[in-house]
């Protein structure tokens, strides 16, 4: 059977054939701009081998929960089977729109991608938090703390990462909801009011609701009699001073500079073009990613002979089991923005040119059968992104 739409001949069209002839043209039914998105899924480079579960999922692919005030969408375990530590949202809320008042048995931490808005939370000590919030800027509640996001003029969009990686955002402890499940002559006594106080409470959870935009912080702000919380729930990671290399820059977040943050650290990590995150691994826990801005392409090597390519684009969640092996390459003319992710309280990676580098000589060179070319020009120091004149990545 012929080829309908003739798309074995067609320019532009992309086939599964790789430059040294293996493969043939697929003249079936398919999704093109798929194919178009995944390069390297339809023609694996020649050094992929063996299989390794699903490693990427958009948000484009997810439910959107659409609300007066806002909306939002998350990748779960249920969309990405292999992502069990950690679970992200991205959220939107309009001018006013209001993440309602609510808590987690998860953990909440969360990075600003456009706009801005104000957050509250409580301690167990009945110490208070208000603050704003723009881009570039990350909060964190720990399991358990009641907390609220409203978004100020001009809204904001924002992603909640939560360390359980089967987390729903839909399924929390929300104010509105216990209230409509809790009796009312129980809240008159609760509370020392007359049941009627309760007669127009909502009948479920709201989740996200329109509201006016706030007024300015000090005229919301609330003293507490045991005064405000000593934690500090925001950190503003864009004002910290990066880690540049020739190759982007990186951008550290974890309790040793953001103190509050116990099970989430992260990296903002920059990949300029022709340059490429260099082969690394990370020995305390899975790898959650977001990106946010360009386009590349991770391979993943998981022992074995196994390894496997996939490319990303804004808006896309990668993810990397614990210790595998990796690599990510911008394949765009704009830089690659995305965000590390674990479940830990310390960022750490181990760079593997760094540790050839500390590695007696002889025994590397027996080992992979090379010569001082390389073994002179090993760093002891660790270069999280690289690119070198003339030994830049590119993609052809």
């Amino acid at each position: 059977m012929k080829d309908p739409n003739n798309n074995e001949t067609k320019p532009g069209i992309p086939q599964p054939i790789r430059s040294d002839g293996a493969g043939g043209p697929d003249l079936g039914p398919r999704d093109i701009m798929r194919d178009m998105e995944n390069p390297d899924m339809l023609v694996p480079p020649v050094t992929d081998s063996g299989l390794l579960p699903n490693l990427k999922f958009s948000f484009s692919d997810t439910h959107m929960q659409l609300n007066h005030g806002g909306w939002s969408r998350e990748i779960t375990a249920r969309d990405l089977p292999i992502a069990t530590t950690l679970a992200g949202v991205n959220m939107s809320l309009t001018p006013g729109g209001v993440r309602e008042l609510h808590w987690h048995q998860q953990a909440e931490w969360s990075y600003m991608i456009w706009g801005n808005a104000r957050i509250t939370c409580m301690d167990a000590e009945g110490q208070n938090f208000i603050a704003d919030v723009g881009p570039g800027d990350l909060w964190y509640f720990p399991p358990g703390l009641p907390h609220s996001i409203q978004g100020l003029a001009g809204g904001c969009e924002f992603l909640l990462v939560f360390d359980d990686g089967h987390f729903s955002d839909l399924n929390t402890l929300s104010i509105s909801d216990w209230f409509a499940h809790t009796p009312k002559d129980v809240l008159s006594a609760n509370f020392g009011v007359k049941e009627q106080a309760f007669n127009d409470i909502p009948g479920d959870q709201v989740y996200i609701f329109q509201a006016d935009v706030p007024g300015s912080l000090e005229s919301q702000k609330v003293q507490s009699p045991y005064g405000p919380s000593p934690l500090n729930f925001k950190h503003r990671l864009l004002a910290q001073t990066p880690i540049v290399t020739p190759g982007g820059t990186v951008r550290i977040a974890d309790s040793s500079n953001f103190p509050v943050s116990k099970t989430v650290a992260a990296a903002l990590v920059e990949i300029k073009p022709g340059a490429m995150r260099e082969l690394h691994w990370h020995p305390n826990n899975d790898e959650w990613q977001y990106y946010l801005a360009g386009q590349g392409r991770m391979t993943v090597f998981a022992g074995n002979g196994v390894a496997r390519t996939f490319d990303y684009r804004a808006g896309d969640v990668g993810y990397v089991p614990f210790a595998f092996g990796h690599y990510i390459q911008n394949t765009g003319t704009q830089s690659l923005w995305f965000l590390e992710m674990f479940k830990s309280d310390r960022f750490v990676d181990i760079s593997l040119n760094q540790w050839m580098a500390l590695t007696p000589r002889e025994l590397v060179s027996d080992n992979l059968h090379v010569g001082p070319e390389l073994l002179d020009v090993l760093r002891k120091e660790k270069w999280p992104v690289v690119k070198y004149p003339g030994f830049s990545y590119y993609l052809k």
